[in-house]
């Protein structure tokens, strides 16, 4: 798989920044589970994102501008998974900047607020996604699941 999958531009970074929080791992299968019952009972947007707090995190919250890094899980709305941060060839976080460009809408607004260690799962719908384009597992108009969660948010 490529790392294509929600990087629009940008570069990997090695170094994750202080305060470093390491990942919890979940499966698409945990992620997915019950979720048009989930979806129904999450935060929604605007923009047609919604989201489910799992863990809060700790400090400030990210915000445009700022530098982010985030292990992520992309699933499919059945259960399977799209794409991961966490798989061996990758294995490194996935920084971008805060509001840059640098990512699908969805993902840029769903990791907006969160904070250092906080794990959100996102409902992306096409239109802050990829639009018409589908990923492979991905069924056509349907969401982009993500599991994410914030290592951490860079002091600079």
């Amino acid at each position: 798989m490529r790392r294509v999958s929600i990087v629009l531009a940008g570069v990997l970074a090695g170094a994750c920044g202080g305060g470093e929080v390491e990942p919890v791992v979940m499966t698409c299968a945990e992620v997915t589970e019950d979720l048009d019952a989930r979806k129904a009972e999450m935060t929604a947007t605007e923009s047609g994102l919604r989201y489910e707090d799992l863990a809060g995190g700790r400090g400030a919250a990210a915000e445009a501008g700022q530098r982010v890094y985030t292990h992520y899980l992309l699933c499919s709305t059945d259960g399977q998974r799209i794409d991961s941060s966490l798989l061996p060839e990758i294995g490194e976080p996935l920084d971008f900047v805060v509001g840059a460009g640098g990512v699908i809408a969805g993902f840029d607004e769903g990791v907006s607020g969160m904070k250092a260690g906080g794990r959100r799962i996102l409902a992306v719908p096409p239109e802050i996604g990829y639009g018409s384009q589908t990923l492979p597992g991905q069924a056509p108009g349907s969401d982009l699941i993500f599991y994410v969660q914030l290592v951490s948010i860079a002091s600079e």
